[in-house]
């Protein structure tokens, strides 16, 4: 019933192949999901999201760019690897969290959440271009040491397998279950869901692919029929575990609805959410959803305005109020002219009117040059705006985070936040988090920050930073917290090693995701992100990144 591949990390998957470019001709087509038990349509018309993704530069998030980029074999020059920035601390506090394949191939995009009864055990996601899907990976001793599942997605309307990723990760508190979201694509067909998987021993065992629930879909299981208007897009998922809310235990997953026409353009990309209030254990594919529209349609539009959107990220405050943080992004590039939020008060049936814009004139500025695709120089990979929400469960204060460019001549890239004591109807002015010991902004490039609070109202944040490298290259990792609910913020480098991205996806060095993982508890505090230092590309000519964490105690 259930489907178990476990590997502690540091040991190696063997994959035997006569020649390298062999081996990353298959990789390319099993992340693309054209393997051989992907389903053929002769004559088929050309997907619409691969039309989109090849015809414009921004809307469909990079994960599921970079498979497209992958089945095409496009893989530019990766550019001179630059020099260290900087020393590496001194502590051995750094532990990689995934097992490896062998040649290994990378791992990216964060998520993690831990049992709340146990916060000592802790599931985190990440894509992964071994299995095409997500590589899960468990603790429970507070990220000592991790072990390794895989999940591969299926689309039960065919049985296929399918391109995966873009996870999510969230716990249930009600049903003593982890949950994780990932996507369901194929590279030569119109079929588009956001399917969600559930586990009921900390992380061990997985719903089966072909039994994964499905949040949202563009097939027609009753009459059979494919939408292929519809491509549905970076999700994540959040639980109600308060047992005092009306819809205690409801899980959430939000995403983004590209409708696209037949040349790719979209010309609305609104964020949605589905959600229930139970997902069967036995066989989770039987569960029923309801569809609420976050954002509205605009059928006919040019792909701006209300109804572009994109990186939604839920979070359940403590009376059961689902508050929703987003950005404004233009359906066909990547720039993000607001930032957003909204809420629901009852379980997520409605809205709010319209979103209420969190970000002030002159405050926030994003990053944008003349090919609309987030690509920061000097580097190959995207870097969108990627934002982030936290809640305080003993204050009520909403912490929004993201990347901010309003500084760029001076500091490029920066992390700014604002806080909410309102319910997020107002937000006050925005502050720099990602500062120096004057407490200006840093120099070089940071971004991908991710936000969490524990249960006393600590709140912490980490981003990537580049500050310590003069040619602004290489990455990492740094995390703030603070103890006076978000008056003040002390940070540090958290990452004992920096690290090279132009060596961390294959042989462009175009993709590291979109985004890192935090979970806070007063037990333990997760910080998860992507991490390139391990790279075997000078050995076997594919740049790869793992995921790691950073062992700490909540103080």
């Amino acid at each position: 019933m259930r489907e178990r591949l476990t590997r502690r990390p540091g040991t190696r998957l063997g994959l035997l192949l006569p020649a390298l470019a062999v081996l990353v001709g298959v990789i390319a087509t099993a992340a693309a999901g054209l393997g051989s038990s992907t389903p053929t349509t002769p004559g088929a018309e050309t997907p619409r999201w691969v039309k989109h993704v090849a015809g414009y530069p921004g809307g469909i998030s990079n994960g599921v760019r970079a498979v497209y980029a992958l089945s095409q074999a496009a893989d530019a020059p990766a550019k001179a690897k630059s020099p260290g920035g900087g020393k590496p601390i001194d502590d051995k506090s750094n532990v990689q969290m995934n097992d490896d394949s062998y040649p290994p191939l990378p791992q990216n995009e964060t998520a993690v959440a831990y049992s709340v009864g146990n916060p000592k055990i802790a599931v985190a996601a990440a894509n992964d271009y071994v299995s095409g899907g997500v590589v899960v990976m468990r603790t429970s001793d507070a990220g000592k040491s991790w072990a390794s599942t895989r999940i591969s997605p299926q689309f039960r309307g065919t049985g296929d397998f399918c391109s995966g990723g873009d996870p999510g990760v969230a716990y249930s508190r009600k049903d003593g279950a982890f949950y994780i979201s990932q996507l369901c694509f194929f590279r030569a067909l119109p079929f588009s869901e956001v399917q969600v998987y559930k586990s009921v021993d900390d992380g061990q065992t997985w719903t089966p692919g072909r039994q994964a629930a499905r949040a949202a879909t563009n097939f027609d299981y009753v009459t059979r029929t494919v939408d292929d208007s519809i491509f549905n897009d970076k999700e994540l998922i959040a639980v109600d575990n308060n047992p005092g809310s009306a819809h205690y235990g409801r899980i959430y997953v939000t995403y983004t609805k590209f409708h696209l026409q037949p040349s790719g353009f979209s010309d609305y990309c609104p964020i949605q959410l589905s959600y229930t209030d139970s997902i069967p254990t036995a066989n989770p594919l039987l569960s029923t959803w309801a569809h609420t529209a976050i954002q509205p349609d605009n059928p006919g539009g040019d792909g701006t305005g209300s109804s572009a959107n994109q990186f939604s990220d839920p979070v359940v405050e403590n009376n059961g109020t689902l508050d929703v943080g987003f950005v404004s992004e233009n359906c066909n590039d990547g720039v993000d002219p607001h930032l957003l939020f909204q809420r629901s008060t009852d379980g997520g049936q409605t809205f709010l009117p319209s979103a209420v814009q969190i970000d002030k004139p002159g405050q926030y500025a994003d990053f944008v040059d003349g090919s609309g695709s987030d690509t920061i120089p000097p580097t190959n990979f995207r870097a969108p705006n990627t934002t982030s929400l936290a809640y305080s469960p003993t204050t009520g204060k909403l912490l929004f985070v993201y990347q901010n460019n309003v500084n760029r001549p001076t500091s490029a890239a920066d992390i700014s936040y604002q806080t909410s004591t309102d319910g997020g109807l107002h937000w006050s002015d925005s502050k720099f988090l990602s500062t120096g010991p004057s407490g200006d902004p840093a120099l070089n490039d940071q971004f991908f920050p991710w936000a969490a609070a524990d249960e006393s109202g600590r709140f912490y944040v980490i981003w990537f930073d580049r500050r310590l490298d003069p040619t602004n290259v290489r990455i990492n990792t740094w995390e703030a917290a603070s103890s006076n609910d978000a008056a003040t913020f002390s940070s540090a480098r958290i990452s004992s090693e920096d690290w090279d991205p132009n060596d961390g996806f294959f042989t462009s060095g175009a993709f590291i995701g979109d985004y890192n993982g935090l979970a806070a508890s007063t037990k333990a505090v997760y910080a998860v992100w992507t991490d390139g230092r391990d790279s075997a590309r000078s050995e076997t000519g594919i740049g790869e990144t793992d995921i790691f964490t950073n062992v700490q105690k909540n103080p």
